[in-house]
């Protein structure tokens, strides 16, 4: 009996389940939600072509250490990078002497041994790279009530990763007159510009790359075009975000190695055992 009555428990719900999903999508065909700016002009990042993609993909040093100039001249002022330590900048080709200077150009809040009161040092290699601003109410305070995001994870949190930091960065333009016909009321607020990369097309982020050259690279490098910093900034929030992507990589390679040499000397092991043997 508690076995039927089971039974016919979980029919009805299973029909009522049936008859909601029914009526959802009746109501979704018959009348459909409205139409929205941000659903309408919305893009998709661009897919670039990164030196890292794919099984055997790696980073490219150069680019990487020309990324952390665009990072430092350019992004660091508002944004932190709180999960790097400098000396993890080794990875990039950087030696000891270069990291100490790095690490020695940032102040990092400290305590006073002798008084217990709050300072600041130079830093050291073992650092990690200083916040930006103590607290979120001091960067709201800082940028129009926006809080800047930490860049330490930023290009694998964010869908598309390094192509949508690379779109974001060169994306910025004036509102199309195709958005304002459609959607009178979607005028990008003052304050905020127009981007359509970004979820909500409006952000409060002005364009951090204003000019070709606003970086200047060393010798033997590409001109630092916007598209070129922006390619390189990205590049390297990649790495700040997976570090240990190339190691990943092969290890990825060795398994498979192993799998393709393990797998064919099973064939040849089971051949020789069943040699003798009708198939």
């Amino acid at each position: 009996m508690v076995r039927i009555l089971g039974i016919l428990v979980g029919i009805f719900f299973s029909g009522w389940l049936l008859v909601t999903f029914l009526v959802g999508a009746y109501t979704y065909v018959s009348s459909p939600p409205a139409a929205t700016a941000e659903a309408e002009f919305h893009l998709h990042p661009k897919e670039v072509d990164w030196s890292f993609n794919g099984p055997l993909g790696h980073y490219d040093k150069r680019q990487l250490q020309r990324g952390f100039q665009v990072y430092s001249e350019v992004c660091s002022a508002c944004h932190s990078l709180k999960l790097v330590a400098f000396r993890d900048l080794e990875a990039l080709g950087y030696n000891e002497a270069e990291i100490k200077a790095i690490a020695k150009k940032r102040q990092i809040a400290d305590i006073d041994p002798k008084t217990g009161e709050a300072t600041t040092r130079p830093g050291l290699p073992a650092d990690h790279f200083p916040l930006v601003y103590p607290n979120d109410t001091a960067a709201r305070a800082a940028n129009n009530n926006a809080i800047p995001p930490d860049q330490s994870l930023l290009a694998k949190s964010r869908h598309g990763g390094p192509d949508y930091i690379y779109s974001l960065l060169t994306g910025y333009r004036d509102q199309p007159a195709a958005l304002l016909k459609q959607f009178p009321d979607a005028k990008t607020p003052t304050g905020l510009h127009y981007n359509p990369y970004f979820p909500n097309l409006n952000l409060a982020m002005a364009p951090p790359l204003t000019a070709d050259g606003q970086v200047t690279y060393g010798p033997g490098n590409p001109k630092p075009t916007k598209d070129q910093m922006a390619k390189d900034v990205a590049a390297f929030l990649m790495w700040a975000a997976e570090p240990k992507l190339e190691t990943r990589h092969n290890v990825g390679r060795a398994v498979v190695f192993f799998l393709l040499i393990a797998s064919i000397l099973s064939w040849l092991a089971y051949r020789s055992v069943w040699a003798d043997k009708e198939h």
